[in-house]
């Protein structure tokens, strides 16, 4: 299991994640935060991003804030 730190950027015009040296990662959504639209987003790029299924990723605190704690169960 592995839990990171995110940074996130709603409304942006591209959907990214990269890690920042040294510090949390940034994720930056196309999706508004409105209605858990930008949160379902951060889940499926990081999904995507790590090579694991979306049931594996969860968001444990900071869900309605831009900093976020992400746990990646591992397989």
């Amino acid at each position: 299991m592995k839990t990171i730190q995110v940074k996130v950027k709603p409304s942006a015009r591209v959907s990214l994640l990269e890690e920042i040296n040294d510090g949390p990662w940034l994720a930056q959504l196309k999706s508004p935060p409105v209605d858990g639209k930008a949160n379902k987003e951060l889940v499926v790029l990081i999904a995507r991003h790590f090579g694991c299924p979306k049931s594996a990723v969860s968001i444990t605190s900071g869900a309605s804030g831009r900093m976020k704690l992400v746990k990646i169960a591992s397989n």
